[in-house]
């Protein structure tokens, strides 16, 4: 697809991922997490429970209903989305049945005196790509609507809400000039009255309207986007149909769903954002200290809830992305994608970062506690061993084909290393991912098992010991929400502009 020129570029470069609620000015809604756990030794949920509670993390967003995440999440009194997949949609879409026994399973299941607050469900998660070709198109409404008629026959009418997380894609696109500023801002044309009628049924049952938001994605895929605008930073853009002074990506993307939401018929409904965040590696620009700088600035632009020039003095609802990384995340859209937490994949804090917004350059969020490791043991490559390069070379590949290698590739912490120290990051994660089993560190004698850490002190590389836990559902090897949304705008960043 082609998305409309620079402040679509500012909305489809990010691709947004909020949700929106009632009237204007009627929420003020506590910072919120998505929690994504796409990975091979994933912490288990009541420590991550436990680490939510200790940030004063009080509302999170799933990405499935997984059963063991659910029960963690019973009598913490955390809101909760929980979430049916897209591989659900035509089923829930052809059958009410189908509809009434999902939310027994997942939500009635999980909603007695004391168990999980579930306040939302997302029905899919952006349905509507371009990428998909129409594959949910004839199948999202229908099973949206009958989600929501399960919800009302169980009696959760205007207690649990049905929504479904669209990606920003569904906004304006080339057909429509005047979007290149957020003024001008309209939904899809070829979806538009579609997404009237979801917009419609969403207002009538009091639900959210979910859209992402990622200005990282503008700044990384988009040669020549101005880094101060992905920031919060001195960049003033004027939209030319408002007169409108933007001087962030993040507000210029807001207005232009508001300005869709107006023009759609719904002014009034209340915006969340369901994602926004900054990644850590895999990237040049994914960096500990932009994910710092943007993440806290994120926070202080909340609490100073000076709104947007289309509706200001207003506070924001926001979800960050995210909670832990993913090291089991497609990386076609970018090896970004497996480094989106705010903790690392053990629930250790990467960076300082101050959830009131007072801008505290000091406090770091509170680590995971508990957790069990494996032993501290390492597989590196054997500098006494006579090394082929060729042999040397087939093994990487092969280390890297089953484990995670982002961070050795171009922009990525270890790209810059030298080859043996590159080859011993992904012999030892192939190693961990394997549960430290011996003969995971052999790769044709090439390697040999050590207990000193061999991290280089100077660089961000670090080398991980794996987690002594495996995964109890299939729920750690699911698609995550935004990963197609960065492959989307990896095919699609060269048409976006700038106003």
């Amino acid at each position: 697809m082609k998305l409309c020129r620079n402040s679509v570029a500012l909305v489809g470069a990010v691709l947004i991922s909020w949700v929106l609620y009632g009237p204007v000015g009627s929420h003020s809604e506590p910072l919120g997490m998505n929690w994504g756990d796409i990975s091979r030794q994933p912490l288990p949920p009541e420590i991550v429970v436990r680490m939510l509670k200790d940030n004063g993390i009080t509302r999170v967003k799933l990405f499935d209903a997984d059963y063991n995440t659910l029960k963690a999440l019973v009598g913490s009194g955390i809101e909760v989305m929980v979430a049916a997949p897209n591989d659900l949609l035509s089923r829930l879409a052809s059958s009410e049945k189908a509809a009434h026994e999902w939310v027994k399973e997942n939500v009635t299941r999980y909603t007695f005196p004391g168990g999980v607050n579930i306040k939302y469900v997302a029905v899919g998660n952006e349905p509507f790509l371009i990428a998909y070709n129409g594959t949910y198109q004839n199948v999202t409404f229908p099973a949206l609507k009958n989600i929501q008629k399960a919800l009302s026959d169980a009696g959760y009418a205007g207690k649990i809400f049905a929504t479904v997380p669209f990606n920003a894609d569904v906004l304006c696109g080339a057909q429509v000039p005047e979007c290149i500023v957020p003024s001008g801002g309209v939904f899809r044309p070829d979806i538009a009255e579609l997404m009237a009628s979801i917009t419609a049924s969403l207002n009538q049952t009091g639900a959210p309207f979910c859209l992402n938001i990622y200005p990282f994605l503008s700044l990384a895929l988009s040669q020549g986007f101005p880094l101060d605008y992905a920031f919060f930073g001195n960049s003033s853009l004027v939209d030319s149909g408002s007169n409108a002074v933007y001087h962030n990506v993040f507000d210029a993307s807001y207005d232009t769903l508001v300005q869709a939401l107006t023009r759609a018929g719904f002014p009034n409904m209340h915006i969340i954002i369901g994602e926004v965040g900054w990644p850590t590696d895999g990237d040049g620009h994914a960096t500990i200290a932009y994910a710092q700088k943007f993440n806290n600035q994120v926070m202080t632009h909340l609490s100073e809830k000076k709104g947007t020039p289309l509706r200001p003095n207003q506070e924001f609802d926001v979800y960050l992305f995210g909670l832990l990384d993913e090291n089991l995340k497609s990386i076609d859209p970018g090896s970004f994608e497996r480094h989106w937490g705010i903790f690392y994949y053990d629930g250790q804090p990467k960076y300082p970062l101050d959830f009131s917004g007072q801008g505290l350059s000091n406090v770091f969020p509170k680590a995971a506690v508990d957790v069990k490791y494996l032993e501290k043991k390492y597989c590196v490559v054997n500098v006494n061993a006579i090394i082929d390069p060729d042999l040397l070379a087939k093994n990487v590949d092969y280390a890297c084909q089953r484990t995670d290698c982002s961070a050795l590739q171009p922009g990525g912490s270890c790209y810059i290393l030298d080859d043996n120290i590159k080859a011993s990051y992904a012999f030892n994660n192939y190693y961990q991912f394997n549960y430290q089993d011996m003969y995971a560190c052999n790769f044709d004698g090439l390697a040999i098992i050590t207990s000193t850490n061999p991290s280089p002190s100077d660089t961000q590389c670090q080398f991980q010991i794996g987690l002594n836990y495996r995964p109890k559902t299939a729920s750690g090897v699911g698609n995550s929400a935004t990963t197609f949304t960065a492959f989307v705008l990896v095919i699609l960043v060269s048409s976006f502009l700038h106003f």
